[in-house]
């Protein structure tokens, strides 16, 4: 050893030193964050190792943990054991208690509600035989229980007591066999009677094919058979066929629920009204229409249905003609609707739209003419023109209404015969002033003279 370490003395020196040399340049040196690198190097060495031994150490404390320090695992199991079961009875029982205190309440609201007298009671037993369907309750003949007494429930009919003890009674169920009641059907008012099978559906007889009995109908007590006062529920609809002589009708019984327990015995029935079908509301909600847009075009003076625009129509042709629908008597003349109505004027069409007011009854009315500017009429003793100016004396003012100028059999010899305009009907005039276009206009008292001829060549 000491040969060896003679041998190779100066290289382990260099070494040492070089060593040693890095060692001081780890512990000045940092890096980016700001950790020396002697430490991060440490680190790096010493991780794995502890990660092995903390692995190890882990290890051994679940060994221990899990099968060494168990010795009491088994009591403390079986005593959480007992503890459940013993919750879970608890709350069963309550659940019960819950159950019955919500149908004694359903009970108690049913008898203020109902005006038949009953007697609450709970069953305490069932028939010994197989297809036995009797129960017994505990109220008998001392609380004032009779025999043929009606048993019910807010839900339904039960049964009917066909024995009373001195503190229990016999219920014949409904579903037994030899069990019959009166019933009707809540819509139709159809009455059959009601018949056990042996099992939990019943049977309604006597119903004529003709009768009608839907699927889902409820059938009520009708008290035609002494027992039960009618009105009580019997059970609804779930068959209805046609049969060889009557129909077959199936019913399932809404009275006998499963955990049957509390009943209510009638000891005065008050026979009832057959409630109602109720049928659904037929009014429907209508939205409010649309406000209009003021940023939208006006519509057309033109809009409206096929109809509207024939009653416009028919409205202008009986205005032409003075013709008023529905004052006229029999057999006066009908109005010609073939006549032609020519366009409105777009300058009267928009005055109309904006609301213009029509023209006294007294205040003659303008005829629309392609010569409406020439067109003069009297106001007094002054011709007028349309437009409203009065024309000069020196120049020609035909009349209109003029029958000298209208009619060429009264026309002077040597005197010129003034131009009839074309005069179209008004869209809206008083009867005074319409023109028929196929006749001239009738002569009227305040008619103008004829106009001289003018005096310019």
């Amino acid at each position: 050893m000491d040969t060896l370490l003679n041998r190779y003395r100066n290289i382990t020196v260099l070494l040492l030193v070089i060593l040693a040399q890095l060692v001081l340049l780890a512990y000045q040196v940092k890096n980016n964050q700001d950790v020396r690198i002697i430490r991060l190097w440490a680190v790096t060495a010493v991780t794995p190792m502890a990660r092995a031994v903390e692995g190890a150490r882990s290890g051994v404390a679940g060994a221990l943990g899990n099968y060494v320090f168990l010795k009491d695992a088994r009591e403390q199991n079986r005593s959480l054991k007992e503890e459940l079961g013993r919750v879970k009875l608890e709350n069963q029982f309550l659940k019960n208690e819950l159950a019955t205190a919500d149908r004694a309440q359903a009970l108690l609201k049913f008898q203020a509600r109902t005006p038949s007298r009953t007697l609450a009671a709970r069953v305490i037993g069932i028939g010994a035989t197989a297809n036995s369907k009797v129960v017994f309750v505990d109220r008998g003949s001392a609380a004032g229980v009779e025999k043929g007494m009606a048993v019910i429930t807010p839900d339904g009919i039960v049964g009917k007591v066909t024995a009373a003890f001195p503190i229990a009674s016999e219920v014949l169920l409904v579903s037994d066999q030899t069990f019959a009641a009166g019933v009707i059907s809540q819509k139709n008012h159809v009455r059959g009677t009601l018949r056990g099978q042996g099992f939990g559906s019943c049977r309604v007889d006597y119903v004529q094919n003709e009768e009608k009995v839907e699927v889902g109908e409820w059938f009520y007590t009708s008290g035609d058979d002494r027992v039960f006062p009618k009105g009580a529920p019997v059970g609804r609809v779930t068959a209805a066929r046609q049969g060889s002589q009557t129909q077959e009708i199936y019913v399932n019984p809404s009275g006998l629920r499963p955990g049957l327990e509390e009943v209510l015995i009638v000891l005065e029935a008050v026979h009832q009204s057959i409630p109602e079908t109720q049928v659904a509301s037929s009014d429907v909600y209508i939205a409010p229409p649309v406000p209009p847009d003021p940023s939208a075009p006006p519509a057309p003076s033109g809009s409206g249905t096929e109809a509207d625009r024939m009653r416009d129509r028919y409205l202008k042709i009986g205005e032409a003609q003075s013709h008023k629908f529905g004052e006229g008597l029999p057999g006066s003349k009908p109005p010609d609707f073939n006549l032609k109505i020519p366009a409105a004027d777009p300058a009267s069409a928009a005055a109309q739209g904006r609301g213009a007011a029509a023209p006294p009854d007294g205040a003659s009315t303008p005829e629309a003419a392609s010569g409406a500017g020439t067109a003069t009429q009297r106001r007094g003793d002054t011709p007028v023109r349309r437009d409203g100016a009065v024309p000069a004396r020196g120049d020609s003012a035909p009349s209109v209404a003029s029958s000298a100028a209208t009619s060429p059999g009264s026309a002077q010899p040597g005197a010129p015969t003034a131009s009839k305009p074309s005069v179209a009907p008004p869209v809206s005039a008083s009867p005074r002033s319409r023109v028929s276009p196929s006749q001239p206009p009738p002569p009227t008292q305040e008619t103008a003279p004829a106009a001289a001829p003018s005096r310019n060549p």
